[in-house]
């Protein structure tokens, strides 16, 4: 039970729910997150690492870079389930449908350089 309520805490914020509906269509870096949603870096960080520690994401380095993507669900049946149906929870949301037509224009390269 407690793996299901960490899960759950994790998901009552907006900024989280968002992320998680741009990471549905591509991996993406710290700064390409904070550009789409327009968060400091700090606020940003924060809700990653609660989305990390409930299972929701995962990380990798390449270089420089951290890239964010979704959990495949792999090791938990309530993080498959959850996001599963957060593929199509939301997608005619006015907040998410603006976020999502903005972020294809996003890039790590044009934001940070490299």
């Amino acid at each position: 039970m407690r793996e299901f309520i960490k899960i759950m805490k994790a998901l009552p914020d907006s900024n989280r729910i968002k992320m998680i509906k741009l990471l549905q269509r591509r991996v993406l870096c710290l700064c390409e997150i904070q550009e789409a949603m327009g968060l400091a870096q700090s606020t940003a960080s924060k809700h990653l690492k609660i989305l990390e520690e409930a299972g929701l994401f995962t990380y990798s380095r390449d270089g420089l870079w951290v890239n964010y993507r979704l959990a495949d669900g792999d090791r938990s049946p309530y993080v498959a389930n959850l996001l599963g149906n957060l593929r199509h929870w939301l997608e005619e949301d006015p907040e998410v449908k603006a976020l999502i037509a903005r972020s294809p224009g996003i890039r790590r390269e044009i934001i940070c350089g490299g």
